[in-house]
This record gives structure tokens, C-alpha cells and sequence, in this order.
């Protein structure tokens, strides 16, 4: 029973960097960082030697190798380098009967790990192959070199070095790679269908942009015409002159507010009013409002609203909501959404979308949210997925109310900064 809460205990500990990558990078649309991989290798190394499992005062064993090999094949040999100066210096601090052995297995098992882990990487085909290579090395060569070393101890203990050493170390890199594994792909599969979902946002509010744009065009170009005609005064040539700077202005700011929002969003957080970045979402969606024949309004105090995020991406979040609600109402007619920003107990932001569309049932207000579910037929349910998310990591929520056949209303709070 000794042995099975020993195995179990260093499974935990191997188990870790899935766990901790699952808690941290949930809200999160990054992927995992080589500086992740290595503070959490660094973590349970130190874990794992800390709380090992022993049969004889001075012989030890964990799950070292297990961590080195994955921080090898997921951060690279930086980490396992890393990785192989923690364990000598913890490992001479700790000492023992058996830390000459100790030190041969890992000059065995570190060069093992770094071809094995070169091998993973670049022969995607052999994955299964190579991780079952990597535990049964893990697992036989310390058996072997501890029977060289310290045959008596191999002898007198037989059963915990057949039958525990190789299950902690066949199921500890099993688990650990594949659920690893597992949970990233899941994450490039999100960031993929996101970039998808925000090519396919971008292609349709580009068709009303389009549209928007050919009209101070047409004004301007007929202006032009006009001025050329000698017959007109100073007085109204100026006057012509000057309706056709502003509206070239208006065309080049709803072109600029476009590209911000199609070029790629940096993580870098700052201090920004969130009024201006609703003013320049509404800019940007009332042509694609007017083409789907709904009418948008807007209401805020004009009160400054100060917010820690990413521009880029509070324009892309406030975008799929009005995205979406614009054409829940495209099915009705007379479609209304009315967007609202108020301060709340001066302490959030509270940003109010309300239309009077198709709505939604009870059933699908408990999915909404959760990746790839969609009211829309061809929709993914990443671009809410991704607003939910981003909503989360910076500490705000967002509730809503639907009632099908009537509209909904969506209600985000952001933490306002002093």
C-alpha cells in the first residue's frame, strides 16, 4: 500500500504542468511559452526529488527523467539543460548511498532524452512509438545500473524495483505527453477556427465598408467635375473644396479604424478610454448595420471610462457582439440594437447591448459561450468563445437575458483603472 501512495504521489507531480497549463492558459487565446515550461518542469523537479519514493535510507526515486524528457521535447535543450543543473546540485545536496548511481543513470538517461526528444519533434508519425521507447528506457536503465552499482539493494527489493519503478515511469510519461499533447492541440484547433472566425467577420464588414466608402467617393468625384467648370465663384469653388477634404477625412478614418482591426493583435495591455473604442466599433459596423437593414443607436454619458486591454482586441470583442446581435434582427423588420455605456458604482464599465431580434431558448443560453456551439447554421462559436474568454482574463463578467422572439441583451462589466 507504501508503494501505491508513493506511485500515486509522484504521478500527481508529473501530472502537474498539464494541470497548470489547463488553469492558467484557459482564459487565454496564447498558447504555452518555452518560460512556462520551464518554471513548471523547475517546479515538480523540485517536487518530485523533495517527496520521492525510498525503500533504503539514501536511495531515491521520482519521476526526474519523465520531467526532463517532456521540458526537452516541449521547451526545447535550453530547458533541459536547466533542468539537468537543478537535479545535480539538489541532487549532491540531498546525498545519500546512492548519488554515485544516481549520477550515471542521469548521464545515461539526459543523452537518451535529448535524442529521443529530437526524434519526437521531427517524426510526428512515431510519436506513440517514441514515448513508449522513452518509458521503457526511463524504467530499465536505473533497474540496470543500480544491479551494477548496488546489486545487494536490487536483490533485497525486488518487487518495488520490477513492478513500481516501471508503472511510475510507463504511466507518468504516457499521461503527461499525451494529455499534454491533447490539451495543445485543442488550443492551436481554438486559435485556428478564431483566426477563421475573424477572416470571415473581416470579409463582412469590408462588403459594407465597401459600400460606405464608394459614396463620399462619388460625392467627392462630383465636386471635382464641378470645380473644373469656370463659371463657379471663388466662394462656392472653396465651399466644394472644403466638402471634399471632410469627406475624404471620414473615408480615411473608417478605413484606418478597418485596418486596426484586421492587422494582428499585439498581447500588450494598456491604459485606454473605452469610449473612443466604442465610437470607432460604431463607425465601423453601422455600414454593415445599414446593408443587413437594421438601425444601430448609441447612448453614453461622455464620460472618460478608463480600462486596462488590448485596443485590438476590445474593438474585435465589442465587434462580435454587435456582430451578432445586428444580425439577429437582419431576419425581422424594423431591427433595432441599442448600444449603452455607463459607469457602475465606479468601479466597472457596464456596456449594454440590447436588440429586439429572433432571441434565444433557455437551452441555448446555457451553451452560449462554449466553443464551437452557434445559433447561426455555419457559425463556429469561436468569436464568443473568445469574447467570453477575453471578458474573464480581465476579471469582468457578462450576463444575459433572452426571451425567443423578443431580443436579447447582452451586459458586460470591465474593471475600470484609476
Amino acid at each position: 500500500m507504501l508503494y501505491i501512495k508513493d506511485v500515486l504521489l509522484q504521478l500527481l507531480f508529473a501530472l502537474t504542468p498539464f494541470v497548470l497549463y489547463n488553469i492558467y492558459y484557459h482564459d487565454k487565446t496564447a498558447n504555452y511559452s518555452k518560460r512556462f515550461i520551464n518554471i513548471t518542469c523547475m517546479i515538480c523537479l523540485f517536487m518530485s526529488m523533495t517527496f520521492h519514493s525510498s525503500v533504503q535510507n539514501g536511495i531515491i526515486f521520482d519521476i526526474r527523467y519523465v520531467i526532463m524528457f517532456f521540458g526537452m521535447v516541449y521547451g526545447g535543450m535550453t530547458t533541459g539543460l536547466i533542468l539537468l543543473v537543478e537535479f545535480v546540485l539538489y541532487r549532491v545536496l540531498i546525498g545519500g548511498q546512492g548519488l554515485f548511481s544516481a549520477m550515471i543513470i542521469l548521464v545515461i538517461s539526459f543523452n537518451l532524452s535529448v535524442l529521443l526528444a529530437i526524434l519526437y519533434r521531427r517524426r510526428s508519425e512515431y510519436r506513440n512509438l517514441i514515448t513508449f521507447l522513452a518509458g521503457l528506457s526511463f524504467s530499465v536503465i536505473p533497474i540496470c545500473v543500480m544491479y551494477v552499482t548496488e546489486r545487494k539493494y536490487i536483490v533485497e527489493n525486488l518487487t518495488f524495483n520490477i513492478l513500481a519503478m516501471p508503472v511510475q515511469n510507463f504511466l507518468g510519461i504516457w499521461l503527461l505527453i499525451s494529455l499534454f499533447n491533447k490539451a495543445v492541440s485543442d488550443k492551436q484547433l481554438f486559435q485556428k477556427y478564431l483566426q477563421n472566425e475573424k477572416v470571415e467577420t473581416i470579409a463582412h464588414v469590408a462588403a459594407s465598408l465597401a459600400h460606405e466608402v464608394r459614396n463620399p467617393l462619388t460625392a467627392v468625384m462630383g465636386f471635382l467635375k464641378l470645380i473644373r467648370n469656370d463659371s463657379i465663384s471663388k466662394e462656392k469653388t472653396n465651399y466644394y473644396i472644403d466638402i471634399c477634404v471632410e469627406e475624404t477625412k471620414r473615408t480615411e478614418v473608417i478605413l484606418s479604424e478597418y485596418l486596426s482591426i484586421a492587422k494582428p493583435s499585439t498581447p500588450n495591455y494598456e491604459q485606454m478610454d473605452l469610449v473612443p473604442q466604442l465610437n470607432s466599433v460604431i463607425d465601423i459596423m453601422t455600414p454593415y448595420a445599414n446593408m443587413n437593414s437594421v438601425t444601430l443607436e448609441l447612448h453614453n454619458e461622455g464620460q472618460e471610462l478608463y480600462i486596462s486591454a488590448n485596443p485590438n482586441e476590445i474593438k474585435q470583442l465589442l465587434i462580435n457582439f454587435i456582430k451578432n446581435a445586428v444580425e439577429a434582427c437582419s431576419y425581422i423588420s424594423r431591427g433595432k440594437v441599442v448600444i449603452r455605456m455607463t459607469p457602475e458604482s465606479q468601479l466597472y464599465a457596464k456596456i449594454t447591448i440590447h436588440d429586439n431580434g429572433v432571441g434565444m431558448s433557455s437551452e441555448q443560453l446555457e451553451r452560449l459561450g462554449t466553443i464551437y456551439f452557434s445559433t447561426k447554421s455555419k457559425g463556429t462559436g469561436v468569436g464568443l468563445t473568445f469574447s467570453y474568454q477575453l471578458i474573464r482574463s480581465m476579471n469582468g463578467t457578462v450576463n444575459v437575458r433572452s426571451i425567443l422572439g423578443k431580443g436579447t441583451e447582452f451586459v458586460i462589466s470591465l474593471p475600470l483603472t484609476n
